[in-house]
């Protein structure tokens, strides 16, 4: 495919940019983890694209993973199947060759979301599951205040709900993810009660959105922020957060299923 990076991607990441201290910050959540297993609905053969590191992939189903990035395939365990080397835009499987399909946090940095989502559905013939953000509440989180370039970069990138529900087709569900205040998948909605874990620049690497703002924007962020926990008035204003046990941000699961399968949750259409 034209287009793709000398790394491999196809996208508007470089994943070298994300750091080697991804994995230190970006471990599963087995309470997310929960959720997206009950979404694929006991599918036995799943294909994974964007599958990075493996995160999420489920034990109990026979998992084919497609990354196009050389650095993400290499930080696979050797535990894990291997990763075809493949964009989401073009997957070389056979029309409904897996029981069920999953994405997670992968299809805003693809190239082309809307042609990836029709692939992932043409080689699914069970539930598509995608791990997304709604842009449009990702600048309700209180880091909009701090960064607006960041969250504002976030809701650019990720598609529309309902642009996701139309590629995939069938029948489309929504679900919000709550998110735990010990989370430790450490994106940034992830430290919504713990602020002082994005002044440690290791953290904010690990979140791609942090890739597209500068050295300015990232100094003004840590300055203000130190500046307000030391006099209070980050607790002031969002303290609240710090004992909240679940806090229900973009994080979604959106899942879609082929017309005659009976769906629960939230309707997308």
């Amino acid at each position: 495919m034209e287009g793709r990076g000398l790394d491999g991607s196809a996208g508007d990441v470089d994943p070298a940019a994300i750091g080697s201290g991804h994995a230190d910050f970006r471990r599963p959540d087995p309470r997310i983890a929960r959720l997206i297993a009950d979404a694929l609905g006991g599918a036995r053969t799943v294909v994974n694209i964007g599958a990075g590191a493996g995160s999420y992939e489920p034990a109990a189903a026979a998992v084919t993973p497609v990354e196009p990035s050389r650095s993400m395939r290499s930080r696979r365990s050797a535990a894990l199947p291997r990763a075809v080397d493949a964009v989401a835009e073009d997957l070389p499987f056979a029309d409904g060759q897996f029981d069920g399909a999953m994405t997670l946090f992968s299809v805003h940095q693809w190239s082309d979301a809307e042609a990836g989502l029709r692939e992932m559905r043409r080689v699914t013939r069970g539930p598509a599951v995608v791990l997304t953000c709604d842009p449009e509440r990702v600048r309700g989180f209180w880091l909009y205040d701090y960064a607006p370039e960041v969250l504002d970069t976030e809701a650019r990138r990720y598609p529309p709900l309902e642009k996701m529900a139309a590629a995939l087709g069938g029948s489309g569900t929504v679900q919000t993810v709550p998110i735990p205040l010990d989370c430790t998948d450490g994106f940034n909605e992830a430290y919504y009660g713990r602020p002082e874990m994005l002044l440690d620049p290791a953290a904010r690497q690990a979140c791609s959105a942090w890739s597209f703002v500068d050295d300015g924007v990232r100094e003004r962020f840590t300055t203000r922020l130190r500046a307000d926990l030391d006099s209070g008035a980050w607790d002031e204003r969002f303290g609240h957060l710090r004992s909240r046990p679940f806090y229900e941000g973009s994080l979604v699961i959106v899942r879609a299923v082929p017309e005659d399968e009976a769906v629960p949750d939230q309707d997308l259409a």
